[in-house]
């Protein structure tokens, strides 16, 4: 049986920020923000269509500026966050704000991908997370297993912890946490561990890596030269719990215990430029998901280091004397990590990757010029892990 093929889906805007719909389980939804200095920004709601291998899409307003960084509330379907530019006093400052889409935006009511002629609907602004004077946001990360009420987000180089209030109309300052150091310190990127509780929380600034307590705003690991050169991206595996990966410029991922950050524990050098993006598979930890400026999506298969790294436990009772001895031979093998499979459909710096919240065997990839592509785990290996 072959492989599906890839769909394509084409903004008119260069792009770089991209989320799945986190809280939208049923349908295959993912939420993409423009980059245009000339014309007003847009959101592009995108539904995958998986029986008819056809895109969907509604378009939304952002009108206030051009969109670096996009994140969906873990709880409510129409809540999101972005964090976009805007010129203050000369001077070009990024902002955080939380906003609701249009009610009418439901499973269903789209127009066709020909139906360009409908008008676009704007997001209503529900508050902004500006501190005062803090500086330029880099990214806002939600609580994941929460209620959508508790999210960081990194500004120059403090970490703020927001409490919305009800409906999400307005943001408390919750606590707070500063970089101390020499020069100017600035966070790139930061991401919530689902484990623990949800009171972990780790951020990338310059070439390290720490972690921080949520509780009390406290660091509680530093990796110092995680790469050789700028940290850009971080993802926990959500099913091991000391387990992290990252990516950056010297082009390479590399996988962490926060137990012990001394050498990571693997180290992967398939991109040939920056490492934009690294994504662990929700439900499969050995699949993990890389977009780099090299214009390549890798899916690679980190099985040594998953939570399965010898496949699913079967019971002894169930097996044959022959399914027995090659068990035995097969756990004797150690598990092979290998990249699964490189996509090449881009043609630009792919800035984006992420999984589908509602399907686990399908994933997104967004490049500067504003091409998404849609494209799915490879059946063969699909099987094999299920079976």
């Amino acid at each position: 049986m072959e492989d599906d093929a890839p769909v394509i889906y084409g903004l008119e805007f260069q792009a770089r920020a991209l989320t799945p719909q986190t809280a939208e389980t049923d349908a295959i939804r993912f939420l993409v923000g423009t980059q245009s200095l000339k014309y007003d920004n847009q959101i592009h709601v995108i539904d995958f269509d998986d029986e008819n291998n056809i895109i969907n899409k509604n378009v939304l307003l952002h009108q206030a500026g051009e969109i670096w960084h996009i994140s969906a509330s873990p709880a409510d379907k129409g809540v999101l966050a972005t964090c976009y530019n805007k010129t203050a006093d000369s001077k070009v400052v990024t902002c955080a704000a939380v906003w609701r889409m249009p009610a009418e935006l439901e499973p269903g009511g789209q127009e066709s991908p020909e139906d360009a002629t409908s008008p676009a609907h704007a997001l209503e602004l529900l508050c902004h997370l500006e501190p005062a004077a803090r500086g330029s946001t880099a990214c806002v990360t939600w609580e994941p297993a929460g209620d959508g009420k508790r999210v960081i987000s990194l500004a120059d180089n403090h970490i703020l912890l927001w409490d919305l209030q009800e409906s999400s109309s307005q943001a408390m300052l919750a606590s707070s946490a500063s970089l101390e150091g020499k020069g100017q310190l600035k966070f790139t990127t930061g991401r919530w561990s689902p484990h623990h509780n949800c009171s972990q929380v780790a951020t990338a600034n310059d070439t390290a890596i720490r972690g921080w307590d949520t509780r009390t705003m406290s660091q509680i690991y530093c990796i110092e030269s995680a790469h050789g050169q700028l940290v850009r991206d971080l993802d926990f595996n959500p099913n091991k719990q000391y387990y992290l990966a990252s990516c950056g410029d010297d082009c390479k991922v590399r996988f962490w215990d926060t137990r012990n950050v001394a050498e990571p524990v693997k180290t992967l050098e398939e991109h040939s430029h920056w490492v934009w993006n690294v994504r662990y598979n929700h439900s499969h930890d050995q699949l993990v998901l890389t977009g780099s400026s090299d214009s390549r999506v890798i899916l690679s298969n980190m099985v040594s280091i998953s939570s399965e790294p010898f496949g699913h436990l079967v019971d002894d009772d169930d097996l044959s004397d022959q399914e027995e001895r090659r068990l035995e031979e097969k756990s004797q093998e150690p598990p092979q990590d290998s990249v699964i499979a490189t996509y090449e459909e881009h043609e630009d710096s792919v800035y984006a990757v992420d999984w589908s919240s509602a399907d686990p065997w399908l994933f997104a990839s967004l490049s500067y010029d504003g091409r998404l592509v849609i494209n799915r785990v490879p059946r063969a290996l699909k099987y094999h892990i299920l079976l």
